[in-house]
């Protein structure tokens, strides 16, 4: 008998104690398996051998973002000890030519290799997992924070309504991962302030990831005209809840009726052109399309789907429903991996890092996957953090793995299945208080004379 973890509580603490005991060259054996050796070696940069090649350097940065401890010290005597104990020759400890061999990495290198991840997990998807034949792809946005440098806040500054030395830089991402295997096939980053910051702008900047067929998922915020109809013109349907404002004014007494608080209707193009829209652009926007608006659940949806035999209103209802895997996905990427703040100091290396973590992300997606067709089963229904613990907990190097062994490790990964509880609802609140310290309302340096002149505040009760 396998044990099992019982609550929640135990697995986060047996995962945090799994990341904190990481190693970087199982990572590396990974990265250099047959299934991604290829992509690797054609992406690499012309550089020179030395103590951090590319490949290693790309392995060490992925072990360090998924370590309970990020520094670059810890992970430079990581490989320090591993050098030590496989009898290579000695070497320094000091971080500095990490830091300069991590600095050298392309971004585009992180990217492509993610993506390629992305698109051996399609490759391996049956046809079984897709809805109607049809690939689903979700759309959603987050943020993150990270350190407060003058670099970083010079590219992502921080929230408008905090004050100077008191706020993080923040950026905005926009990722689509597939409904099947949970895969991010494509993520863009941007500024949380400004224009060209907010979530419809870098969906724009995505728009080339849809194929023509596929079904795209999203909430309110990207039910806009030129995005519906710029999905048209690819041949991709859309199924968004209804923008706010539009969902106030909507009636079900107009257009065509398909069925009870189900019709047709046409919308026109806005008559004042967009900021971000070119006037050829503009123009050659259709001037009017039909959409589906339909109320399920307390929501009024809207799709380009605009035959009601084709999908029913009740198929509609349950595909929405499937729309909280993406916060799934961000939970799983941010929490659970350790994404949700940043430890890069540099615009340059967060933006690495952050590509650093969709990598890991979907390294371990592809495992899931495998997982899943050994099983029987679909990668929804298997634990994304009992992957990355057994990931993390693996004492073997992937390379030398043989057949029955890679059939043991995948068989451990599908037996934790994640619950299915529709309708669940918890309240958005913690039970466990913080320490009891006032919040840091002025300047450090500020902060720290006032305490060199009048001591500590007393805590508070």
């Amino acid at each position: 008998m396998y044990p099992t973890l019982s609550t929640a509580r135990t697995q986060q603490n047996l995962i945090q104690t799994q990341r904190s005991n990481n190693d970087c060259y199982r990572i590396f054996n990974l990265l250099t398996s047959t299934e991604l050796l290829d992509k690797v070696e054609e992406q690499l940069p012309e550089h020179r051998e030395r103590l951090f090649p590319p490949t290693e350097t790309l392995a060490m940065f992925i072990t360090q973002a998924l370590s309970a401890d990020r520094s670059c010290q810890n992970i430079v005597n990581q490989a320090a000890m591993q050098r030590l104990i496989s009898g290579l020759s000695f070497c320094s400890t000091h971080t500095g030519g990490y830091c300069r061999a991590r600095a050298r990495l392309p971004l585009s290198m992180i990217k492509n290799i993610s993506q390629h991840v992305s698109e051996l997990i399609h490759d391996l998807t049956p046809d079984l997992w897709q809805w109607k034949g049809r690939d689903v792809q979700l759309v959603d946005g987050t943020t993150v924070t990270m350190p407060d440098t003058a670099n970083n806040q010079k590219a992502y500054p921080q929230q408008r309504g905090q004050k100077p030395g008191l706020g993080f830089p923040i950026c905005r991402i926009v990722g689509i991962t597939s409904l099947s295997s949970g895969a991010l096939l494509n993520a863009a980053v941007g500024r949380f302030n400004g224009k060209g910051g907010d979530e419809q702008t870098l969906l724009r900047s995505l728009q080339d990831t849809f194929k023509k067929g596929d079904v795209v998922l999203g909430d309110a915020f990207f039910a806009t005209y030129f995005f519906i109809t710029a999905m048209q013109a690819k041949g991709v349907d859309i199924l968004l809840e209804q923008h706010g404002a539009r969902r106030r004014s909507t009636d079900f007494r107009c257009g065509k009726k398909l069925g009870q608080r189900d019709h047709l209707i046409t919308i026109t193009k806005p008559k004042n052109k967009p900021y971000w829209m070119t006037d050829a652009a503009y123009q050659a926007a259709p001037d009017s399309t039909i959409i589906r608006e339909c109320k399920v659940g307390g929501k009024v949806l809207v799709t380009t789907m605009t035959c009601s035999k084709e999908v029913r209103k009740d198929e509609l209802k349950s595909l929405y429903k499937q729309r909280w895997s993406v916060e799934l996905d961000i939970r799983h990427i941010k929490d659970t991996m350790g994404m949700n703040i940043l430890s890069c100091k540099t615009a340059q290396m967060a933006l690495k890092e952050i590509w650093v973590y969709l990598l890991a992300y979907n390294l371990v997606r592809l495992m899931m996957v495998q997982a899943a067709l050994v099983a029987g089963i679909t990668p929804r229904q298997i634990s994304f953090k009992h992957c990355l613990q057994l990931w993390l907990a693996s004492l073997y190097k992937f390379s030398v793995f043989d057949d029955a062994k890679v059939y043991a490790f995948l068989i451990l990964i599908a037996q934790q299945r994640v619950g299915n509880r529709p309708g669940r609802i918890e309240p958005r609140a913690v039970k466990r208080r913080p320490k009891a310290f006032p919040l840091l309302t002025k300047p450090r340096a500020l902060a720290r004379e006032n305490v060199r002149l009048y001591g500590h505040p007393k805590k508070l009760k």
